[in-house]
C-alpha cells in the first residue's frame, strides 16, 4: 500500500504595508521600520489629526505625576531590551508621528485616597472600583472639548477590582471601554505593571505611541497591493449571561474594513432570531440579511455610495444555509461574495525540512518553523494557512519567529461561498493579520476582521443600552 500523498503546498510572500497615500514606494513589510523610514500614512493627508494630541486623565490620589512622566518619557529615545531582533530603537513620539502628546491639565480627575482601602476591604471590589471610575468618566465628559484621548491609570493595588468573582461575568477593561464608547470618548487604559514599571521602555513607547496616534484618529499604515474594490467584514456573536434580563443573544458585530484594511465602523444590535448549536448562535436568513445590509450601507456611506465589487465575510463558526442565503440576499448588488470560516483550532502541524546537499540523504527538520504564509490545500473547500511562522522577509532576511518557541499551528479556512483558487483568499487573510493598530507586533494569529469583532462582541455585551447606531472601531482598541 502506497503512502498517502498530500497536495503540494505554496508559500505567500510577507505582505507589504503602505505608509503614504500617493508614493507607492513608501512601503515596508516591517510596521515599525516603515514608521521610522516614512512616517505614518495619514501624515500626508489633508484631514489629519491636530497637533498636539490632548490627553485627559483619571488617576489615583496624588498619582498624576506617573502619567505626566510617562508622556515626558514618550518624547525620549529608548533602546530595546526585549525582542531585539525585531524591535528597533524608539526615537520619541514626535520624531515618528510628527506631532506631540500633551497633558490637558484642566481635564484631570483624581480619585479619593480612601479608594485603596475600600477595594481591599470590599466584598465586591470590582463594583467599588467600576462605580468610582464611571462617575469620574461622567465628570470628565464635561471637559470633552478640551481633550482628544482619555488615559485611565490603574495601579497594581487595585488589581482585586479588575475582574469579578467566579460566577460573575465582569472584566474592568471591557467595562471601561463600553462606558467610554457610549460617551464617544477614545480611551487608553494604563496598567502600572504593563506601562509605568514595565522594564523595556522601547516596547512601552512603541505600543503607547501607536495606540495614541490611532485613537486620536490617525492611520499608522495601510495594506499595499490590494484590490481597491474589495470590502472585508468580520462577524462575531456574543452570549449574555443567563442572569441578564435583556435579550439572551447580542449580534456583535459586523466590522467593516476597506480593501486596504483600514477599519471603518461596526454595528451591533440585540437579536433573539437565532438558534443555538453547542453554545454557538446562528442567525436566521432575515437576521443575516439585516446585518449584511447594514454593513454594506456603512461601506457605501464612506465611499460616496459606491458598491464594492467583492465582499469577503469572515467568521469563526460555519455558515449555515440560512446565513448563506441571507448574505446573498443583502449582497446581490456585488459581483462576488466570499464567505470564509476561519478556524482558530486545528489538529494539523507542519515542520520545515532542510534539504541535504547529498541527494541520497533524507532531509532533516529545520531549527526554525515553516515560513509564515505557507498554505496547504486539503481538497474541496478546505485549506490550511500558517499565519505564524518564520518571517525572514520582515527582518532583512534573518530567521525570525515572533512566538519564539513551539510548533505553530495553522488556521483552517473553509469556504462556504466563492470560486477560484485559494491563493487570493489566503493572501487577504495573511495581510489582515498585520492590521491591528493596537499593538506593535509584526502580525496577529487571526485577521483583524475577527480580532476586533471578538473584542467588540465581548465588550458590547456589557453595555446597558446598546443601541444600533454605528460605532468607530477606535473607541474599542
Amino acid at each position: 500500500m502506497e503512502d498517502p500523498q498530500l497536495p503540494a503546498h505554496g508559500c505567500l510572500p510577507e505582505p507589504q504595508l503602505s505608509f503614504h497615500p500617493d508614493r507607492k514606494e513608501d512601503r515596508s513589510a516591517h510596521p515599525l521600520q516603515g514608521l521610522l523610514e516614512f512616517g505614518p500614512y495619514s501624515r500626508s493627508l489633508i484631514n489629519t489629526i491636530l497637533d498636539p494630541v490632548r490627553v485627559a486623565s483619571i488617576v489615583p490620589s496624588r498619582g498624576g505625576t506617573y502619567l505626566d512622566n510617562l508622556l515626558i518619557e514618550l518624547e525620549q529615545q529608548h533602546q530595546p531590551r526585549e525582542r531585539t531582533q525585531y524591535l528597533p530603537v524608539f526615537p520619541g513620539f514626535s520624531r515618528i508621528f510628527g506631532l506631540r502628546a500633551v497633558m490637558a491639565k484642566a481635564a484631570r480627575i483624581e480619585l479619593p485616597s480612601t479608594l485603596d482601602e475600600e477595594i481591599a476591604k470590599g466584598n465586591k471590589p470590582h463594583l467599588v472600583l467600576s462605580q468610582y471610575l464611571t462617575k469620574a468618566i461622567s465628570a470628565i465628559q464635561s471637559h470633552r472639548s478640551e481633550f482628544d484621548i482619555l488615559l485611565i491609570y490603574l495601579p497594581v493595588t487595585w488589581a482585586a477590582g479588575f475582574r469579578g468573582g467566579p460566577e460573575e461575568d465582569f472584566d474592568l477593561h471591557d467595562y471601561l471601554k463600553a462606558v467610554t464608547a457610549m460617551m464617544g470618548i477614545p480611551s487608553q487604559i494604563i496598567r502600572e505593571d504593563k506601562a509605568v514599571t514595565y522594564p523595556c521602555r522601547a516596547s512601552v513607547g512603541w505600543r503607547l505611541g501607536i495606540a495614541l496616534y490611532s485613537k486620536a484618529g490617525g492611520v499608522p499604515w495601510k495594506l499595499a497591493d490590494v484590490d481597491p474594490y474589495t470590502a472585508f467584514i468580520g462577524l462575531s456573536y456574543s452570549l449574555r449571561p443567563p442572569s441578564d434580563p435583556r435579550a439572551r443573544f447580542i449580534t456583535c458585530c459586523s466590522q467593516v474594513f476597506d480593501s486596504d484594511g483600514a477599519g471603518l465602523e461596526f454595528i451591533a444590535f440585540d437579536t433573539e432570531d437565532v438558534h443555538l448549536e453547542r453554545k454557538n448562535p446562528f442567525l436566521s436568513r432575515s437576521e443575516m440579511r439585516r446585518v449584511m445590509a447594514r454593513s454594506l450601507a456603512l461601506y457605501q456611506r464612506r465611499h460616496s455610495g459606491r458598491v464594492p465589487k467583492r465582499v469577503v465575510v469572515h467568521k469563526s463558526t460555519e455558515f449555515k444555509h440560512d446565513e448563506i442565503q441571507g448574505c446573498f440576499d443583502a449582497l446581490a448588488v456585488t459581483d462576488t461574495v466570499e464567505l470564509i470560516q476561519v478556524k482558530d483550532d486545528t489538529m494539523w502541524r507542519g515542520v520545515s525540512i532542510e534539504q541535504q546537499t547529498i541527494l541520497s540523504q533524507k532531509g532533516r527538520p529545520s531549527l526554525y518553523p515553516c515560513e509564515r504564509g505557507s498554505f496547504l490545500h486539503l481538497g474541496g473547500r478546505d485549506v490550511l494557512l500558517w499565519t505564524q511562522g518564520n518571517a525572514p522577509a520582515a527582518v532583512n532576511g534573518r530567521n525570525f519567529y515572533k512566538e519564539g518557541k513551539g510548533i505553530p499551528a495553522p488556521v483552517g479556512l473553509v469556504r462556504f461561498a466563492g470560486h477560484g483558487g485559494f491563493e487570493e483568499t489566503c493572501r487577504s487573510v495573511l495581510a489582515l493579520t498585520k492590521m491591528n493598530w493596537n499593538n506593535d507586533s509584526l502580525y496577529d494569529r487571526l485577521p483583524v476582521t475577527l480580532v476586533y469583532a471578538k473584542i467588540l462582541a465581548r465588550t458590547l455585551k456589557r453595555v446597558p443600552n446598546l443601541g444600533s447606531r454605528p460605532y468607530p472601531f477606535r473607541f474599542f482598541m
